[in-house]
């Protein structure tokens, strides 16, 4: 695929608004319907967009909170790496999980009900991932930049 003013173009308005029909997305990045539709499919086929999905507003289903958790491992050889990010993939309260350079090895996303929920991830999916030996979390108090809001 041939990245361009047009691809970046498709790219970010489909970001912004994955369910756009595709005459109107082709409107807006002034290209015919059919010339669109083949962008986009190729750009599906390819693996650069990996999907679409619904962003939930938590505070209107219900109350979630949003947990930054920094993981520091006791190394970080490649089996002990892939271990770990192994396990992360497996927990269903892990949504985000990147490997970081600086003071912590991982920076997660992690969503709780509450404290008392946030309490049970830490003892019981956090604490026993293969490696962990340092965990530091901050509770998020509410979202100012979302890339999917405008």
């Amino acid at each position: 695929m041939i990245f361009d003013r047009l691809t970046d173009s498709i790219l970010r308005h489909l970001q912004h608004d994955g369910r756009m029909s595709n005459a109107e997305l082709a409107q807006k990045v002034d290209l015919s319907p059919s010339a669109c539709l083949r962008r986009v499919k190729i750009l599906e086929q390819e693996g650069v967009i990996q999907g679409y999905r619904a962003i939930i507003d938590k505070n209107a289903v219900h109350s979630m909170s949003t947990v930054i958790v920094q993981i520091t491992l006791e190394r970080q050889t490649d089996d002990c790496l892939r271990r770990f990010e192994s396990r992360a993939r497996e927990c269903p309260d892990v949504k985000e999980c990147y490997l970081m350079t600086g003071d912590a090895d991982y920076l997660l996303r992690v969503e709780a009900r509450d404290m008392s929920d946030y309490e049970r991830i830490h003892k019981e999916e956090l604490s026993r991932m293969p490696g962990v030996v340092r965990i530091q979390s901050n509770f998020a108090i509410r979202p100012v930049v979302q890339p999917w809001k405008s």
